[in-house]
């Protein structure tokens, strides 16, 4: 069991450390007990939050309305919820 997400029913919660201003969006593998985000989005007037959750959505394979953003949001330090999801949060580690 991994300590950066949890399976609650339905709800996936998902501890992520984010860095906005990145070359592309990816993945990056785990930092501490959280999955670390590169975004290409600018920290500026919520547009790396935006970009965030969408990325997240597109990840999890679920409409953007079944994400959202929890804590973190002027932090680098997040908790994400995803509703619905069917994609096995490990899966997003292999590359």
């Amino acid at each position: 069991m991994s300590d950066w997400y949890r399976r609650d029913g339905d709800i996936l919660s998902l501890t992520l450390h984010v860095q906005p201003g990145a070359k592309r969006t990816e993945i990056s593998g785990l930092h501490g007990e959280a999955l670390k985000i590169r975004l290409a989005a600018p920290p500026i007037e919520g547009r790396a939050n935006e970009a965030l959750l969408r990325f997240v959505a597109d990840a999890f394979d679920v409409p953007l309305r079944q994400v959202e953003l929890k804590q973190g949001g002027q932090s680098r330090h997040k908790v994400v919820l995803v509703t619905g999801s069917k994609v096995a949060p490990e899966s997003l580690l292999i590359e």
